[in-house]
């Protein structure tokens, strides 16, 4: 067997279950965060592409970001109403499902591109992290919650709303409405005491409010452990439901995949850079 499938299947095997019923692994997900770069010709075709760190990652997974990537479209960038080649950063959350036989389904499920410049997005003044929830962390139960910030010219934030929360345990329905609640419930209450620098210049510069995408993690490191590099390295979740936030224009939702954004950092919603027009899976 491959590598990477005996990987997934050790991955899969080894996923923490509680109080699930037998369909419950049905449900979790084998990914993997990828970051690069992406150039984008006047006519929005892919011009060309690069991965970060691409040694380290499985070459099967390449392979499928080499047969899908090129065949994107993306509506063109102008500047002063003409058609340009843009360069933006790009970040990829690739999944791999189960379908029996020990064999694995890949795709490419989001997607997240970059054209910040500094000075020109709101940057964090004071961001405090979210308290654990008692219960979850008794339970070694992680997660990131994806929220969805509107920031008034002020910087406090004036609107929170938990777009997705992703859990890395197996359970029963209840169980997992019940972990994603308190996730949801903690990065919320942190969130609303946060604060934000507004741009100092660029085209959103006076607007009155900005919005934007943050996701915070919450997960447990086991004492004496070291941090390991998992760039390139499967990870398992339970992909979350994606509530409706009525308070922002579904276009910005849509321009983007929440749990396709890098890591940690605030990744702010409006018109400018590049947009997917097909298919992010190719399909």
């Amino acid at each position: 067997m491959k590598s990477w499938l005996i990987g997934l299947f050790c991955l899969f095997t080894s996923v923490a279950t509680v109080a699930a019923g037998p369909a419950a692994r049905e449900r979790v997900q084998a990914s993997m965060l990828l970051t690069g770069t992406i150039v984008v010709a006047p006519d929005g075709s892919v011009r060309s592409y690069a991965i970060d760190h691409a040694d380290k990652v499985e070459p099967a997974v390449t392979a499928l970001i080499g047969r899908t990537v090129p065949a994107w479209h993306f509506q063109p960038v102008l500047l002063d109403g003409k058609p340009v080649a843009a360069k933006a950063s790009m970040s990829l959350r690739v999944v791999a499902l189960p379908i029996g036989n020990g064999n694995y389904q890949m795709s490419i499920s989001g997607s997240h591109f970059g054209q910040d410049e500094p000075g020109t997005r709101i940057s964090s003044d004071r961001q405090e992290h979210p308290r654990y929830p008692e219960q979850a962390a008794r339970a070694n139960v992680a997660g990131t919650v994806y929220l969805v910030l509107r920031v008034g010219r002020t910087g406090q934030v004036e609107e929170a709303a938990a777009e997705q929360v992703n859990l890395a345990v197996v359970g029963s329905d209840a169980m997992l409405t019940r972990w994603r609640k308190a996730f949801a419930e903690s990065a919320l209450e942190a969130a609303r005491t946060w604060t934000f620098h507004p741009p100092t210049k660029g085209s959103h510069v006076n607007q009155d409010h900005w919005v934007a995408r943050v996701p915070v993690r919450y997960f447990l490191r086991p004492m004496g452990s070291r941090n390991r590099d998992e760039y390139g390295k499967w990870e398992m979740y339970v992909p979350g439901p994606k509530e409706l936030v009525p308070w922002v224009d579904d276009k910005r939702l849509l321009s983007g995949s929440a749990d396709a954004l890098p890591g940690d950092g605030i990744y702010q919603l409006d018109d400018d850079g590049l947009r997917l027009i097909t298919p992010v899976s190719g399909a």
